[in-house]
């Protein structure tokens, strides 16, 4: 992973291990895996909604650069959110670093795609 989410999760672990009064994130490890999944659902409606914002502003050519910003705080929660649930779960930076890292060197691996959706 690069520098920025090996320090995020760096982070989220070190308020785990030191439970920093006030702190959002050991809050969320107060409340356990269910409040994490929670979260981690709450945001990725969020920022499905944010993108399609975004599509919609691109198309009518009104309110881009909001719709932008709106996802861009909307991907950074989630990402925030993600990583609780990473520490959550042992789950260290280095092994999603290591998977993203091997699936970066397949080529051609494009899966075949059952149609659940029939709108998209």
């Amino acid at each position: 992973m690069s520098d920025l989410f090996k320090d995020l999760h760096d982070i989220v672990v070190s308020r785990q291990e030191e439970k920093e009064e006030g702190s959002y994130t050991v809050y969320l490890f107060e409340k356990g895996l269910n409040k994490i999944l929670k979260k981690v659902a709450e945001e990725s409606g969020e920022t499905l909604i944010a993108a399609k914002t975004l599509e919609a502003a691109r198309i009518s050519g009104v309110g881009y650069e909001e719709a932008k910003e709106e996802l861009v705080g909307e991907l950074g929660d989630l990402i925030y959110h993600l990583t609780v649930l990473m520490v959550e779960s042992g789950v260290t930076s280095e092994e999603v670093d290591e998977l993203l890292r091997s699936r970066m060197q397949k080529k051609g691996n494009l899966k075949e795609m059952k149609v659940v959706d029939k709108n998209t």
